[in-house]
């Protein structure tokens, strides 16, 4: 049952979308949405996540992102907040999934908030892990592990020491000895085949003056040492008035799910049986 069944489904424009899946064809879904970088893919952010989840029951869906691990590359455009969304969404309803609870990381969880905000009645809950777009993008773009990422990434020889770099800054320095040569190989075999344009011409909205829209109960984690996005996003959701827990984590960056993976997979079950 905890075996990933990878499909793809053709979407806006006849992008594909590749979808993992694992867990009991009835089980209530959950849709694990991964972030932006070089290499980047669902079941690479999110391999020591879903076991867990498809134990206690869930139906676990991990896409890839468009312009990420198997989904379609398509280079020449604009990678927008709703193109990422749209064909996640399309995906999902092509494999016959009515309701959802999201879980996004960074760029995931803007695409979570944007899908929620364009399809209330699809998503139950949220559960967001440093998420991105609630901010303008001076301020993603002055935080050193977003700069490392897009001077990196631009270079035309972009190496693996480069995706190494990329990787262990998402990171705590505590961690960095856990992220191993295979990580930064899958993730690196992944980025070779990315288009430039998947981070250079990124378009995303800052959502914030929206969150007050969303009414579904959400779980926000941060890392206090993220380099990526910042954590004073946390005041963001409060001053909306969103039904808010929110859990920081010290000696933890950008990725709770795998930094503090065993708590951040008993935190979320627990906050989905409260929901049930």
């Amino acid at each position: 049952m905890n075996e990933l069944i990878c499909r793809r489904h053709s979407v806006t424009n006849g992008y594909e979308i590749n979808l993992a899946i694992a867990g009991p064809e009835d089980g209530p879904v959950v849709v694990f949405l991964h972030g932006s970088g070089p290499g980047a893919s669902g079941i690479s952010n999110f391999k020591g996540n879903y076991s867990a989840f498809v134990e206690a029951g869930y139906r676990v869906v991990l896409p890839d992102l468009l312009g990420y691990g198997e989904s379609s590359m398509p280079e020449g455009i604009d990678y927008t907040l709703q193109l990422f969304t749209d064909t996640i969404y399309a995906a999902l309803l092509a494999e016959g999934i009515e309701n959802v609870v999201l879980v996004g990381n960074s760029l995931g969880g803007g695409v979570s908030m944007q899908m929620t905000l364009d399809h209330p009645e699809f998503v139950s809950a949220l559960v967001l892990m440093a998420p991105g777009c609630i901010e303008e993008l001076p301020v993603y773009f002055a935080m050193p592990g977003i700069a490392l990422m897009a001077q990196a990434f631009s270079e035309p020889d972009f190496s693996i020491d480069s995706q190494r770099a990329i990787v262990t800054a998402l990171v705590h320095p505590d961690f960095r000895d856990n992220i191993t040569d295979d990580l930064v190989q899958e993730r690196f075999a992944v980025a070779k085949r990315q288009p430039k344009d998947v981070l250079m011409r990124m378009r995303t909205l800052n959502l914030a003056s929206r969150l007050g829209e969303i009414k579904q109960p959400m779980l926000v984690m941060w890392g206090k040492d993220d380099k990526f996005c910042p954590d004073s996003g946390f005041a963001h959701f409060f001053e909306a008035g969103c039904n808010i827990r929110a859990m920081s984590f010290s000696q933890v960056g950008h990725w709770v799910q795998v930094e503090r993976k065993d708590e951040f997979n008993a935190h979320v079950l627990a906050f989905l049986n409260v929901q049930s």
